[in-house]
């Protein structure tokens, strides 16, 4: 009768062989798994509004943006609350978006309007009192 002895060296040798290549497939990471919860901030001017499917456009030097408006989108102009139809091209907007999985960009917030600049107060300068 033979021998089975050969047959183990080899049945080890080929199961030791397919584990480096399970260990090599990256699993999916936590970013890459789902999509951020952060929203990402833009600013720019509207250079189209399609009333229609209530998505405007950034024009910028790099790339166009178009964002998706929904019901949970907040518009705001100035200290209060605006509409979507609020939104008119050559229009100075900024706010946030979320990067869907398909691609498209839907607004989270919507600030209509310039940007407004803090300027540094400056320090109070002392009274003209000077001392003898």
């Amino acid at each position: 009768m033979k021998s089975k002895t050969p047959l183990i060296p080899l049945l080890l040798a080929s199961l030791l062989l397919s584990l480096p290549l399970a260990a090599q497939t990256p699993a999916p990471s936590g970013s890459e798994a789902k999509q951020s919860n952060r929203p990402i901030p833009f600013h720019g001017m509207v250079s189209a509004v399609d009333q229609k499917n209530k998505t405007f456009t950034i024009s910028g030097k790099d790339a166009t943006r178009v964002f998706k408006v929904t019901d949970k989108t907040a518009i705001t102009k100035g200290a209060g609350s605006a509409k979507f139809s609020d939104i008119v091209d050559n229009q100075e907007v900024s706010g946030a978006y979320w990067k869907n999985g398909d691609g498209s960009l839907e607004a989270k917030m919507i600030k209509l309007g310039p940007t407004e600049k803090k300027l540094a107060s400056p320090s109070p300068k002392p009274s003209g009192t000077t001392k003898s």
